[in-house]
């Protein structure tokens, strides 16, 4: 039985905040304890209280005066892409057929698979985050190489093989029934292995053919409680590229209904343009739009509309992301300084409360895992990040006249990066130590 105490200042949710005053949807301790047992949390509170509950001989960390939080959750990304960011294209379609489809062929190769996948973890401990959702390559050695190198770290994360069986370079491609049975085989060997989560994952409606989409229906239909995750009407010409390619379909979203791919556990990269009817079918159908700001912007694709999507009559549900390698920092700090960019430009508002619930709780809520992730809650495992936000001489200077909880978390979410993780924890490990410079 391994036990650990840590104190700082705790910060966790309870619901989404109302506004920049609802201080009863969150936890704050000002100086605050947590008692970790085994990777979980056992107790959360004022120092004092858990203090008590501790045995005399326990290792204790004091992290004051940073705040605690749950570790950081992203929920849309490509490990492949790694050596892809910042490659200079006008759009998704162009960025895609120049860089990105001709790096991911290399991914045949195990060892280069397993060197990326290493790389990857590290930078995702590097910036605060715990768990996400990432695309692998069409190549069951990138599923591999991922989900070992996160059994081997104890990290919670959720991934699938990419199926693609048409546009893209022929290293790239799989069939229906190759796509089928590769995932069928991901599953078998790493689902629920450690804390894996496989997902089914198509790449999106361009890349698959009906034949394909039909084996991802019947991977779906096989198998219930698997995530599903694909990308949806992210860019006007894969927009209209996609209709042609399905012209029975009422609109993009309809494809993916059609095939029976919509539901809870649906996870939509950027869905930024949407009609009402497709923002109705997603919110019937509980399905997640995942916003992700910086590869909206670097990419022109457009601005998510995400105050309007969450507050219409039918909401729909919206989680947060970085898109690796499309989006430019692996950061969800610097994710949420684009976010509340964007909901400026169109005319919203977008408070550090709200972005720091997206960034945790939310997201645990929309991959249906606030019971294990994303909550300083007794019972949660002990995936944590440690945050100073006078981490640089500008945040130090800025600090000085500071005087509330929303602004420190705003300036932490304006200025901040990996240099503002003072340490990132997974189930209890001190973890950042020990990543690759």
């Amino acid at each position: 039985m391994t036990q650990l105490l840590l104190r700082g200042r705790l910060l966790s949710f309870k619901r989404a905040p109302l506004s920049l005053t609802d201080s009863e949807s969150y936890l704050y301790e000002s100086d605050g304890a947590l008692l970790i047992e085994d990777g979980r949390i056992i107790a959360a509170g004022d120092y004092a209280s858990v203090k008590e509950k501790a045995p005399e001989e326990i290792e204790e960390i004091d992290h004051r005066p940073h705040l605690i939080l749950p570790g950081l959750i992203d929920m849309h990304l490509h490990f492949p892409q790694m050596q892809v960011i910042a490659s200079y294209a006008g759009s998704l379609l162009e960025w895609l057929n120049t860089y990105t489809f001709h790096e991911e062929c290399r991914f045949v190769e195990s060892a280069h698979a397993a060197r990326i996948a290493s790389h990857f973890y590290d930078e995702l401990i590097r910036h605060g985050t715990t768990t996400a959702a990432a695309y692998c390559t069409v190549h069951k050695s990138s599923a591999d190489a991922f989900f070992a190198e996160a059994l081997r770290r104890g990290m919670c994360m959720v991934g699938g093989k990419v199926m693609m069986d048409r546009n893209a370079p022929q290293g790239l491609l799989d069939t229906p029934e190759m796509g089928y049975d590769e995932t069928r085989a991901v599953i078998a060997e790493w689902h629920g292995k450690g804390r894996n989560h496989v997902a089914i994952t198509p790449r999106f409606a361009i890349t698959s053919t009906p034949a394909q989409m039909k084996a991802a229906q019947a991977l779906a239909e096989e198998f219930p409680d698997l995530f599903i995750q694909t990308h949806l009407s992210e860019n006007h010409e894969e927009i209209r590229y996609t209709c042609e390619l399905y012209p029975q379909a009422r609109d993009y979203t309809d494809i993916y209904a059609h095939y029976g791919l919509l539901g809870p556990k649906t996870l939509l990269g950027h869905a930024i343009h949407l009609s009402d009817r497709e923002a109705d079918a997603l919110s019937e159908a509980g399905s997640v739009a995942v916003h992700c700001p910086t590869s909206n912007l670097f990419l022109g694709s457009g601005l998510f509309p995400m105050k309007a999507l969450m507050r219409r009559e039918k909401p729909v549900r919206v989680a947060v992301a970085t898109d690796i390698g499309g989006g430019s920092s692996y950061s969800m700090l610097k994710t949420m300084d684009e976010a509340y960019k964007i909901q400026q430009l169109l005319g919203e508002r977008l408070n550090p409360l709200e972005s720091f619930y997206l960034m945790t709780r939310g997201n645990a809520e929309a991959l249906g895992m606030a019971d294990d992730i994303g909550t300083l809650d007794a019972g949660s495992a002990a995936d944590l990040v440690v945050l100073n936000a006078a981490s640089t001489p500008a945040m130090r200077l800025r600090m000085e006249t500071i005087t509330t909880l929303p602004e420190e978390l705003f300036l932490l979410q304006t200025m901040g990066d990996d240099r503002a993780v003072v340490e990132t924890y997974v189930a209890g490990k001190a973890m950042k130590r020990n990543a690759h410079d």
